[in-house]
């Protein structure tokens, strides 16, 4: 009896904490879909058209443009048990008897798992119209975070072990990709896998490679270019001697960010084999290896001229951040996109460390 009562109290205490539990079901939609939750003159209106505006942004770096999320609408009284289960929801709550400031907050795993739901109150249409559109990066970068970690999740325990035991011999570094990916070549300082030999529609790639680091300069845009330049031409040529991959120097974008509390520079921009027709978007993250003094490059980039791409960049680029140097093994197991702080609790404001 003391067993059976411990089992129930345990199934209890389960059911009742917010995170994941036995009890919850699997989310509805699809990654990069977002319910918005709100009366149907709302969503027509200004403040509506806000909330619209914000989800249809573009993915950034593609070469055509692609809408950031799938965008679902459904009143508050349609709201069922069965919409409750969708994996991203906006609900929206405008009472100006309840607030007297615009707020956004959050909770996990709610009613499905994984499931981020964001809730928006506000005391006016006014008032969220406005908050909304100041804060479109800030909403963006939250859903897109939440899906790429649960990408990570599941690399951790699904991805391909013969490039990690490469990765971890030439660079002394982890990083986590897909298992279908399993082309991989090896040159000097420079590590590629590819899955071009599945006669896929879309060809998906990742590349980590190594240079001394001497100082900032080793950070800027003409840096880079260089770098990927000359490595790329090397390592990735084509099928006849002036074919190889270069960088399309007019379309590419860097900007600075962090990555466990250290320097990280992420580049995105469009790849072109020189004198063919083949091209498309790539993404990378350079970090400095201070333990060997050197820059670690990894990027993805893919080729898919007849599909969309900005999904598929965001969950090759979410493998990215499982990337961990030689000093990274020493103080982190954990691996989570550092850059937003979120924590697991309903009614807590979202807390940012900065912005991507």
């Amino acid at each position: 009896m003391r067993k059976i009562a411990f089992i129930l109290s345990l199934l209890i205490l389960t059911a009742c904490n917010d995170g994941p539990s036995l009890f919850r079901p699997s989310s509805s939609g699809l990654p990069y879909e977002v319910l918005v939750v709100c009366s149907d003159e709302l969503w027509e209106a200004p403040a509506g058209r806000a909330i619209f505006d914000v989800l249809d942004t573009d993915v950034p770096g593609l070469p055509q443009s692609e809408r950031s999320f799938r965008i679902s609408h459904t009143q508050p009284l349609g709201y069922t048990n069965l919409l409750k289960r969708f994996r991203n929801v906006i609900e929206v709550n405008i009472d100006p008897t309840l607030y007297t400031q615009t707020k956004m907050k959050y909770s996990r795993d709610k009613y499905a798992t994984p499931q981020m739901i964001l809730s928006i109150q506000s005391p006016s249409a006014e008032e969220l119209q406005e908050y909304v559109s100041k804060h479109t990066q800030t909403i963006v970068d939250f859903f897109t975070t939440f899906e790429m970690n649960n990408e990570i999740a599941y690399l951790q325990n699904h991805h391909n072990m013969q490039f990690l035991d490469s990765a971890r011999s030439k660079f002394g570094c982890d990083l986590y990709i897909l298992q279908n990916i399993t082309g991989i070549k090896s040159g000097k300082d420079f590590l590629w896998a590819s899955d071009i030999s599945n006669n896929n529609s879309s060809i998906q790639n990742f590349v980590m490679y190594s240079f001394p680091y001497t100082s900032l300069d080793n950070f800027s845009l003409e840096y880079f270019m260089h770098m990927r330049d000359s490595i790329m031409r090397v390592n990735i040529p084509g099928n006849r001697p002036d074919r190889y991959m270069t960088t399309e120097h007019d379309f590419v974008d860097i900007k600075d960010s962090s990555f466990r509390e250290r320097y990280m520079q992420v580049a995105r921009g469009l790849w072109a084999m020189e004198n063919d027709m083949m091209g498309g978007p790539f993404v990378s993250h350079s970090i400095v290896d201070e333990k060997n003094g050197k820059v670690i490059v990894a990027e993805a980039f893919i080729y898919a001229p007849n599909s969309k791409k900005g999904n598929l960049m965001r969950k090759l680029e979410a493998a990215l951040f499982t990337l961990r140097l030689p000093a990274d093994k020493d103080i982190e197991n954990s691996i989570h996109i550092p850059e937003i702080v979120i924590e697991d609790k309903e009614n807590t404001t979202i807390e940012y460390r900065n912005e991507r």
